[in-house]
This record gives C-alpha cells, sequence and structure tokens, in this order.
C-alpha cells in the first residue's frame, strides 16, 4: 500500500499518456489515450478552423508521433504541454464534428486508465451551437507574466533603433501545415526570426531581439507586452498561413486597422486572432484607451509609422520577393495593438502554394528576404532617427 507521501508525490508528479491509438472513417473515428492515472479533463470546441480540444493537467506524452496520426474525421492531431500545470490535445477536423462520446474507463490489466473519445459527423449549425453554448474558462494564467523571457539584445545603447522579432505562434499552437512537407507553420517563422534578428544585429544601431527563442506558445497579449517590455521601436510579427485558393502566392505587409481592406484580410486576422483560444487564452474585450485623447493622438502617429515601415518593406521587396497583389493590406490583428509600438505582420507566402512552400524552406530564400528586410529597417529607421523618434 502507498505511503502518504507517496500518494502526494504521485498528485503532483504530471501524467504520463504511454499510449495512443486512432481508428476509423469519415463519418465515426475513435480516439483512445492510455495513461498512468486517472485523467481530469475538460472538451472545448473552437471554430475557424473547427478544433475540438481537450484540456488536461501537466501530461508527459510518451508515446511516439506515429501513434496518432491524424486520419477519418480529423485532418490534424497536436498535443503538448501549456504550462507547468496543463496540456492540451488539439483535434483539427476536416469537417463538422462532435464527440459523442467523451469517457474514462479503467485499463483491464491494471496499468492505469484510458481517454475515450469517439467522434462522430455533425453539420455547421450543429458545430456551431457547441461553440457558442459553452462556457470558456481561462485554462492557463490570465495574467502576463512571462515578460521577464524578453531577451534584450546586451549592449544596447541608449541611442539604439530597437526590433522585436515576433514568431508567429509556437508550442500547442502549431499555426498552418505545408501542403506538401507538413511543415508546422511555428517552425518556420522561428526559423526565420532567427535569421532576421541575427541580420539586424550586424546593422550598426540596430538591436533586435525575438519574442520567442524556442518552440513555446506565448499569448498574443504577451507579445505586446513583451515588445514594450523590451523597449522595442519596431514590431515585426511573422507568419505563413494557408488559404483555400492554393493557387494566391506571394509576400503580403498588414498592419492594424478596426476596418479590413479585404475579405481575405478580415479571414486571415479573424484565425490569426483565434490563437489565444488554441493555447487555452480567454479572448476578453480590448480596454477602452481610445477614449483618452492623448492614447489615440498616440495611437494615430503609431498607425502612420506602421504604413511607412510596411510601404518600406513593398519597396525592398519588389522585383526581388515574389508579393502579392496589393500587398500593403490591414485588418484588426491583436499582434499589432499596441497604441505606442508601430507594429506589422509579415506573411512570407502561403504554405498551401507548393511554390511558396519550397522557398519557405529553402535556407537561400531566407538568408535573401532577411537581407532585405534588413533594408527595410534601415530605410524605415532613418527619418525616424533624424526627427527624434
Amino acid at each position: 500500500m502507498a505511503t502518504f507521501a507517496e500518494a502526494l508525490a504521485a498528485e503532483e508528479s504530471p501524467l504520463v499518456a504511454y499510449g495512443a491509438r486512432i481508428a476509423g472513417d469519415k463519418a465515426r473515428t475513435r480516439i483512445v489515450i492510455d495513461f498512468d492515472r486517472k485523467p481530469d479533463f475538460q472538451v472545448r470546441y473552437i471554430a475557424k478552423p473547427d478544433r475540438i480540444v481537450i484540456d488536461l493537467p501537466a501530461t508527459v506524452f510518451g508515446f511516439p508521433a506515429t501513434d496518432l496520426v491524424a486520419r477519418g474525421l480529423f485532418e490534424d492531431i497536436r498535443y503538448g504541454a501549456i504550462d507547468a500545470s496543463s496540456a492540451r490535445i488539439v483535434l483539427t477536423t476536416a469537417k463538422p464534428a462532435r464527440l459523442v462520446l467523451s469517457d474514462i474507463q479503467p485499463d483491464e490489466g491494471g496499468k492505469g486508465f484510458r481517454l475515450v473519445l469517439d467522434a462522430e459527423m455533425a453539420t455547421e449549425a450543429v458545430f456551431a451551437e457547441l461553440v457558442k453554448g459553452q462556457v470558456w474558462e481561462q485554462a492557463g494564467p490570465a495574467s502576463v507574466t512571462r515578460g521577464e523571457r524578453v531577451a534584450v539584445p546586451e549592449n544596447t545603447r541608449s541611442g539604439d533603433f530597437v526590433v522585436a522579432i515576433d514568431a508567429g505562434h509556437g508550442g500547442i499552437d502549431a499555426g498552418a501545415t505545408g501542403a506538401a512537407s507538413k511543415t508546422a507553420e511555428k517552425d518556420i517563422t522561428l526559423a526565420f526570426a532567427k535569421i532576421l534578428a541575427e541580420r539586424l544585429n550586424k546593422e550598426p544601431g540596430i538591436k533586435a531581439f525575438l519574442t520567442r527563442d524556442k518552440d513555446d506558445f506565448l499569448s498574443l497579449s504577451e507579445r505586446v507586452t513583451m515588445a514594450r517590455q523590451g523597449g522595442a521601436n519596431l514590431l515585426v510579427s511573422l507568419h505563413a498561413d494557408t488559404l483555400r485558393q492554393a493557387n494566391i502566392r506571394g509576400a503580403t505587409v498588414y498592419t492594424i486597422s478596426d476596418t479590413a481592406s479585404d475579405h481575405m484580410a478580415a479571414a486571415l486576422a479573424e484565425r490569426e486572432n483565434l490563437s489565444d483560444e488554441v493555447g487555452g487564452v480567454a479572448r476578453t474585450a480590448e480596454p477602452a484607451e481610445v477614449t483618452d485623447i492623448l492614447i489615440d493622438l498616440t495611437r494615430r502617429e503609431t498607425q502612420a509609422f506602421s504604413i511607412a515601415m510596411a510601404k518600406s518593406v513593398v519597396s525592398s521587396f519588389d522585383g526581388q520577393v515574389g508579393l502579392i497583389n496589393n500587398p500593403h493590406r490591414y485588418a484588426g490583428f491583436q499582434v499589432l495593438q499596441a497604441h505606442d509600438v508601430p507594429s506589422v505582420l509579415l506573411e512570407l507566402g502561403f504554405l498551401s502554394n507548393k511554390d511558396d512552400e519550397k522557398l519557405l524552406l529553402d535556407e537561400a530564400w531566407r538568408v535573401k528576404v532577411a537581407d532585405l528586410l534588413a533594408q527595410a529597417v534601415r530605410r524605415y529607421r532613418a527619418p525616424v532617427v533624424a526627427n527624434g523618434g
């Protein structure tokens, strides 16, 4: 019989998911995951894209990735830690689906418990009701607690122009997936962010730092706060999304606006703003800072600087890197919301396009684009510094 100390240690240690299996078709699919102990869990539904989310306590996923490869109703399956006390499984559905069974059952061999998830196809209306009817509670810490992770460059002088480079997505939030290579967007953005930071740090008077330097989840609010805490004069957020139209390709630069420039920009912003929900962060209404006239004036000035940076990027890319039609667009991206830090979101290309995907994975292309971005930052910085900004 276990002692009290042994029982307490078991409660504090992470769960171990030591086995998994999936079977089924596009009508019904079953997932079974084996745990060493009985897990508490919650089920959530997220739209655009449609996902079923399983929240767990801290869990070590010890089974081979090949044991839980997406099939049947699911086109993508991700799992991992959110923070020290929680983990998450994200099931992206190929079409609307719902769980008709989510149950914990004891293992017949006495090895622990298994989580059984039975999904079946559903109508869009049914899925919409599931999303609408649930109570969303914060799965992780509500406040920004990771500002100390900002790797502000050493030897930064007061006159340096500081650039925060934000690699989109990370951790449980993998972002888009390459159509051919199946490479996750989070890996592409981080690899490019590191190259860009290294390149910018070679520029006299410019210092760059990363909001994340490894495969971590960061909320959108954390990214903005970390840019501020790092003293950034500019935030560049990097992405490589997918579109339903596989023929569309090329880079796009976005700045923030309450009104989107077009339908594609609006849809993209809506998807990117849902990143927090994948990572367990509840969406809340932003404070009405605009009621403060001084903040409103700062916001207007910042938006003008952001537009200037976007134009500088387009100018550098023109004739050197493929650009989408109307390459400067705008929408309500939350990661661009800092009223006092000029910010742009750069879609390097689209993982849904096979030609863009090849370039995004090409080291030489990444270096070339980083050089062009450094030129854009240098050209943008010159008048800002001259005017004392």
